[in-house]
């Protein structure tokens, strides 16, 4: 079931496409490429907000975590009226689902949960990473699951893509998939290797540093300490550098319950 009975409804609808990731699968590092695709295009300035309203020559994209945010953040309340959810009406608009191998998008959310996010209960901060990929709400499996879901949901609509973030890095090339995904029926590629150039991670996070984002989306927490910076690391397989062994082969044995389709292969 999908509903949004909340004000919250219409900054998730509207859009002429939707993309979906579950929390640090490399969401910032995409929307600031399309961002910055569609400033070189347009002549505009770059803002992160450039395409969050209708524009005749830019498409409005909706961002969400959507059912991950609906079972992780907010009250009781919140998640009845199910404010987090994409409401229905904008599912029909071409869906590109960014995934990321779990494991190194776990760690990389409990690094924001537990360094960077102010609003985190303080007993979830306290958490061991052990402890918290265990979590029935903030755990792997509840990741897996989310995922699991949006390919039941959608996978097998007609205007319905699906990328992979280790794609993307490995041969940046891929992204021109990224923007066909989104409705870009043609590619200008003067303004896509500006935005290639634009969206490195290297000058996203001197950016990020210098606080010239204006957007609180793209600002350390604590300008000392990098495990805070928003653009952290974006590193494949880094899971491996901050969890134990038996904490690997737990998310293994979670991860081997992905659905197929995704690609992943849990060793």
């Amino acid at each position: 079931m999908r509903w949004n009975f909340s004000s919250r409804a219409l900054e998730l609808s509207g859009g002429d496409a939707l993309v979906l990731s579950i929390p640090k699968s490399g969401r910032t590092w995409l929307r600031t490429f399309v961002t910055a695709y569609f400033a070189a295009q347009t002549g505009r300035a770059f803002s992160l907000e450039l395409t969050d309203r209708h524009d005749a020559e830019i498409p409005r994209i909706v961002y969400s975590h959507d059912r991950f945010e609906q079972r992780t953040k907010g009250n009781g309340w919140d998640r009845v009226r199910g404010k987090y959810l994409v409401p229905p009406t904008q599912t029909k608009s071409p869906i590109l689902l960014l995934a990321r191998d779990p494991r190194d998008a776990f760690v990389s959310y409990a690094v924001q949960l537990t360094r960077r996010n102010p609003a985190t209960p303080e007993v979830i901060k306290q958490m061991a990473t052990s402890e918290l990929l265990h979590h029935p709400r903030f755990g792997i499996a509840a990741m897996v699951e989310v995922m699991n879901g949006w390919l039941r949901e959608f996978g097998r609509r007609p205007h319905f893509s699906l990328v992979r973030y280790e794609d993307l890095r490995a041969d940046p090339e891929n992204l021109r998939e990224v923007l066909r995904a989104i409705g870009q029926t043609s590619v200008d590629d003067q303004a896509f290797a500006s935005a290639l150039e634009f969206s490195t991670f290297e000058n996203m996070q001197q950016l990020e540093a210098r606080g010239a984002f204006l957007s609180k989306m793209l600002q350390p927490r604590d300008r000392n300490d990098p495990e805070s910076f928003k653009v952290r690391r974006g590193k494949v397989g880094g899971f491996r550098e901050y969890l134990t062994g038996e904490d690997q082969r737990y998310a293994a044995e979670v991860c081997r319950q992905l659905d197929a389709r995704f690609g992943y292969e849990a060793d």
